[in-house]
């Protein structure tokens, strides 16, 4: 069983999907672990630390040679390909939605690819979710950035020279980014508001110290998921809930928006007005940047400083802005999620393809994208 760890080659990700921790482990179930030069230097991982939990050290172009497993952090690229042996088990957050062509490609590959992200949320698979254990490091670091980027502090001060008042600070969106953004402001001793559509939402919220806001009618009262995710509101919902926020914005120094429905471009939550009646210094954070942004200005990659003195940071991969621990966690969810599919009496690979876990994750096999919700029309 030989378990493969590529080092990524997008210039923007920062994270390794194996550490010395997981190396060790996966070694203990019996496999032979082989990671690429350099694969975790991003993460401070150098390449000895591997060795000394009983990983092989190869070059970048032969690491997936004969591999079994190959772990990594995002979706390979055609480039990436051609290296990876047919019939290998590929473990990634790839990113399926809108993405026909590289699906296509990675099935002809012969790759049995697994999306991460589709992980179900049930509480078997919690410590294989991926969404949140990297979204909860999203929420931490806007906050950091925000108090990076913004000119004055977080906690009200009293000092002998006069009182400094405490930071407002607006979280939109209460999922696990939002609800960590929220709990690092309040350590850091700023006064949190928070809004959100789910109704269980509110409470989580306000255990948290944070003032909810929102428009609480028959809709929001409805606007939750089987799965815990957010439904998409209706436009005059949305019309309501900017008219309520919009006063409010304009009395914040930071706003972090976190709102991502899986499948769907982001929602647009602030306008180019909003952000206008903010006061000069005030810094916005939007973590869906990446997804089209809710905040009309964004720019995915960029600190977009506007007319009125406002920022507003874009960072791209967020959570792999503190490498170190999105990686240590990042590798226990695929650990977790490996050590299903290893049969332990012949140490070997042997995916139960009936478990729960496998069907809602896996993407392609055989030559074919086999996943309900993007297999290709023919």
């Amino acid at each position: 069983m030989r378990i493969a760890v590529p080092a990524e080659i997008d210039q923007d990700e920062t994270r390794v999907a194996a550490t010395p921790e997981t190396v060790g482990k996966l070694t203990k179930l019996g496999a032979s672990v082989v990671v690429a030069r350099g694969a975790g230097m991003r993460s401070g991982i150098p390449d000895q630390d591997y060795v000394a939990a009983g990983a092989t050290v190869a070059e970048p172009e032969t690491v997936m040679q004969d591999a079994d497993v190959i772990l990594k952090v995002r979706r390979p690229q055609l480039a990436e390909l051609a290296a990876c042996p047919a019939g290998a088990l590929m473990l990634a957050i790839m990113d399926p939605y809108g993405q026909e062509a590289a699906l296509a490609a990675i099935a002809s590959a012969g790759l049995t690819s697994f999306a991460m992200e589709l992980m179900p949320r049930i509480t078997r698979a919690q410590s294989m979710d991926v969404l949140s254990s990297q979204a909860n490091l999203a929420g931490y670091r806007a906050i950091i950035d925000a108090a990076a980027s913004y000119g004055r502090v977080l906690p009200m001060m009293m000092t002998a020279a006069g009182t400094i008042p405490a930071a407002r600070i607006f979280v939109m969106g209460a999922g696990v980014a939002g609800l960590q953004a929220i709990a690092t402001a309040r350590r850091l001793g700023a006064i949190v508001t928070a809004t959100d559509v789910r109704p269980a939402a509110k409470e989580q919220i306000a255990s948290l110290g944070a003032k909810f806001v929102a428009v609480e009618d028959d809709e929001f009262r409805q606007a939750e998921s089987a799965a815990g995710y957010a439904k998409p509101m209706s436009a005059e919902y949305q019309a309501k809930q900017a008219a309520l926020v919009v006063g409010h914005i304009a009395k914040q120094d930071i706003v972090v928006t976190t709102a991502l429905i899986p499948g769907r471009p982001a929602p647009r939550l602030v306008t180019a007005a909003m952000v206008a009646s903010m006061r000069p210094g005030s810094v916005i954070v939007d973590l869906a940047v990446e997804r089209g942004g809710n905040v009309e200005g964004s720019e995915a990659g960029r600190d977009v400083e506007t007319t009125n003195g406002v920022r507003i940071l874009g960072y791209a991969n967020t959570a792999g802005r503190v490498a170190a621990s999105a990686s240590a966690l990042y590798a226990r969810n695929l650990l977790s999620f490996v050590e299903t599919m290893i049969d332990k009496t012949t140490n070997t690979i042997s995916p139960n393809w009936d478990d729960e876990l496998v069907r809602a994750t896996l993407l392609t096999r055989d030559g074919q994208v086999v996943h309900p919700n993007f297999k290709i029309a023919t």
